[in-house]
């Protein structure tokens, strides 16, 4: 994979060196165009997040799981237990697709977007369509079976079309339906004894990609305006600041 020359940080308007977005700064665009405006444009960031290390951990483990059957050109146990007629394939550059830093690369022409996104795996299946493999992990009452109409799981949605999407980019033939690998921790084991037991699916999902388009040249016209936007009526974070600011003032 050829390096493209790249910037990220503040977004400068103009300049002609593409500028590096994540798929998670176009969801954060989805989610609050102020928000984004004010982190992109005038490196106004949002609060961070504690690390989800444990999340971390399980994703590591994993990735180490399904190259070892990657290896033997074999199908993993879970694709055998639910089904599915895929195994996990061998990349040159899946390493590199894997890495929060670098992942799947796509230079938008229209906006001189790097457009970037960090896949967990991929499998293919016997027509020879790449299949978009993503891990989750969660500890809940009772496993988790299927996607939920929440707006965490609309965001796992759009996660797998925008991996889709750039995989199409680069002139791979993209299977519609990926999975999700979901883990969910089980927390009403009689004792620890220093190990955590999850309950794993794997949820198929079948996406449609045909909206990453129009928001990566939304997100684009976004940050070439000198307006910032009006926040969106469900952001906690517009939410804290108005309700703060009003009180404060």
């Amino acid at each position: 994979m050829n390096k493209i020359k790249s910037y990220q940080g503040k977004y400068k308007p103009g300049e002609v060196i593409p500028y590096k977005i994540s798929r998670s700064k176009i969801e954060n665009f989805l989610r609050c165009p102020r928000c984004f405006y004010l982190d992109r444009r005038l490196k106004v960031a949002q609060p961070n997040g504690p690390p989800f290390l444990l999340n971390s951990a399980v994703d590591k483990l994993l990735k180490a799981e399904f190259d070892i059957h990657r290896l033997k050109g074999v199908k993993h146990p879970l694709q055998r237990e639910f089904g599915i007629d895929a195994i996990p394939i061998p990349h040159e550059d899946l390493n590199l697709w894997r890495e929060n830093f670098h992942g799947i690369q796509y230079l938008h022409p229209a906006s001189n977007f790097l457009v970037t996104g960090a896949i967990d795996d991929l499998w293919q299946n016997p027509a020879g369509e790449y299949i978009v493999v993503d891990y989750k992990a969660t500890a809940k009452g009772n496993p988790v079976t299927e996607l939920e109409d929440t707006k965490w799981h609309d965001a796992y949605r759009r996660q797998m079309e925008i991996y889709q999407w750039l995989l199409r980019q680069l002139g791979y033939k993209v299977s519609n339906t990926g999975y999700f690998v979901y883990c969910t921790g089980k927390r009403d084991e009689e004792s620890f004894n220093k190990k955590l037991e999850f309950d794993i699916n794997v949820i198929p999902y079948t996406g449609n990609d045909n909206w990453v388009e129009k928001a990566i040249i939304d997100a684009h016209s976004c940050l070439n305006s000198d307006l910032i936007p009006k926040s969106s009526e469900d952001c906690e974070y517009c939410k804290y600041f108005n309700e703060r600011t009003g009180v404060e003032n």
